[in-house]
């Protein structure tokens, strides 16, 4: 498990700071995942709902943030 989660950190670390496009940092993300299921074959279900989100949050604040709505300014 500590392995799983120093991975899961690592790769937190690399998509806030390293990768460059949507589709590396998807295939971090995927790799994660291949990872746990190596370690927990059927530990699919709880990647997705424990460790995905947290990816998935870095790799949107990453790439699909937009210009802040300037109707609510005035």
């Amino acid at each position: 498990m500590r392995s799983l989660q120093r991975v899961v950190a690592l790769a937190q670390q690399t998509l806030a700071t390293q990768v460059r496009t949507k589709g590396e940092a998807l295939a971090v993300i995927n790799g994660v995942r291949k990872y746990a299921l190596k370690l927990f074959p059927d530990g699919g279900e709880t990647f997705d709902l424990i460790y995905r989100p947290r990816l998935l949050r870095i790799y949107k604040d990453r790439f699909e943030t937009g210009p802040e709505d300037s109707e609510n300014d005035g």
